[in-house]
């Protein structure tokens, strides 16, 4: 069974001709099921008035679409946004006349430089992307005994007669059905009474699956948007960071000690303050520690992504690898 996320950016709604609505917040999912295959498209529904909404799309996706009505400053903060976020696969639409010696000149020198231009026809593109899908396949001989994965949560609720039922998309590894999992940074644990992809029972779930995981031991409450499920080890919690910083070519200040930013990292969206600068010759590309409002959970070495959201004309700086 092959499954595929993707980021479905530039023309609010354009999913919907893509698969059926299914979860709608500040994020909207649409699901569309062929033979075997899934595929999961994401909105970013709130945006372009907030930039979480954006980032969430973006860090559960594996590709992205991005229809283009015109060529204006959200198309640019959505290619950053990709480019940020490691997404150096998917497709443009282009609609409205906007050229493709446009887009070529944007996305010049960017991971978006492999992204395909392709007509606006959704049946020859969700073809397309289902074909794709068949590419995800995790061999099992990559399978860890006993298995360890990490889930971030997007949506939590109790269902009636079933319980509290989470919804994610496996970031990391491999997740069991009756596996103990730790949701970080609450410190509680709880454990997998089932397991479901697109509607089907399943024993297990690889990275890059959505997921909807029946849950017992614990409370609804403890458990949203930001909570990560996992058993793997490697997987710390911290208020306080370190790590290397890497500004996007388009940020034209050094940061200073004191600016409040924000963190994003698997569906973490976190206030965080910069405590100190190692000073560098390139103020592009220096070393910082940073306070958070809250515990951030990651690996070492996981990089994020970080924003400032009172930028007029770009909300987003770059990335922080941290060590």
């Amino acid at each position: 069974m092959g499954n595929l996320t993707v980021a479905v950016l530039g023309v609010a709604g354009y999913a919907g001709n893509l698969g059926k609505k299914g979860t709608s917040t500040d994020i909207t999912f649409y699901n569309l099921k062929k033979d075997e295959n899934t595929l999961t498209f994401i909105e970013p529904t709130r945006y372009p008035e907030r930039l979480a909404p954006l980032y969430y799309a973006v860090s559960l996706a594996k590709k992205a679409v991005i229809a283009v009505d015109e060529v204006n400053s959200v198309l640019g903060e959505c290619i950053v946004m990709l480019q940020m976020a490691g997404i150096d696969s998917g497709y443009f639409v282009l609609r409205n006349y906007v050229s493709k010696e446009k887009i070529l000149a944007l996305i010049k020198g960017t991971s978006l430089e492999n992204f395909e231009i392709v007509p606006d026809d959704p049946i020859q593109l969700r073809e397309q992307l289902l074909l794709d899908a068949t590419k995800q396949l995790n061999p099992e001989t990559t399978v860890v005994q006993p298995p360890v994965g990490i889930v971030p949560i997007d949506h939590a609720f109790n269902v009636k007669g079933v319980g509290v039922v989470v919804l994610g998309v496996v970031a990391h590894g491999v997740i069991q059905k009756h596996a103990t999992l730790n949701a970080l940074p609450t410190g509680k644990t709880t454990q997998i009474r089932s397991i479901q992809k697109h509607d089907e029972e399943w024993d297990t779930a690889n990275e890059g699956d959505r997921v909807g995981l029946a849950l017992k031991g614990i409370d609804v409450e403890h458990l949203d948007r930001g909570v990560t499920l996992t058993n793997d080890p490697s997987v710390k919690t911290s208020s306080n960071l370190q790590g290397k910083i890497q500004l996007t070519k388009y940020w034209s200040s050094p940061l200073k000690q004191g600016m409040v930013m924000h963190i994003g990292h698997w569906t973490q969206f976190l206030t965080a303050k910069i405590d100190t600068i190692t000073e560098e010759t390139d103020f592009r590309n220096v070393t910082a520690t940073l306070t958070l409002d809250k515990p951030l959970s990651y690996r070492t070495g996981d990089k994020t992504v970080l924003m400032y959201l009172e930028g007029t004309k770009l909300r987003i700086a770059g990335t922080i690898a941290i060590t």
